[in-house]
């Protein structure tokens, strides 16, 4: 991990980090080979046209962790709504076979600031349910 760097903008200086966990639908697991790679090129393209940088990105085949530096603008559902949106978009233009499923990712996400441990985050992915709706299971 690189220096700690304070955002300087005319009114405010801030350190924004965001550790961001979401999954596929019904965790199918289409994060592998190509795939993979071009998630995590979209994910650090996308993040760094929201002038957020993308600090730590991890695939697993079915789930996706990111520490993300932001700026003070913008909020964690926006960030989580413009990085999934975006990957499900230019995934579904290149990968013909994905088009067939109803989306590419769980409508749910876990968010925190700072770093999360590799503990809560398998917690998460373990509750999430095999449906799109993004309810937990009980």
């Amino acid at each position: 991990m690189s220096e700690i760097q304070y955002r300087h903008q005319k009114t405010s200086v801030s350190l924004i980090n965001y550790s961001f966990v979401w999954v596929t639908y019904e965790r199918r697991k289409l994060l592998i080979g190509q795939t993979k790679e071009l998630v995590e090129q979209l994910i650090v393209s996308k993040a760094k046209h929201l002038d957020c940088a993308a600090i730590v990105v991890v695939i697993k085949p079915e789930s996706v962790y990111l520490f993300l530096n932001s700026h003070p603008d913008l909020s964690p559902k926006t960030i989580a709504r413009q990085l999934k949106g975006f990957t499900s978009y230019v995934l579904r233009q290149k990968t013909p076979a994905l088009k067939k499923l109803p989306g590419i990712w769980n409508r749910s996400y876990l968010v925190s600031t700072g770093l999360v441990s590799p503990e809560i985050i398998q917690k998460y992915i373990e509750t999430q349910t095999h449906n799109c709706s993004g309810n937990q299971s009980s």
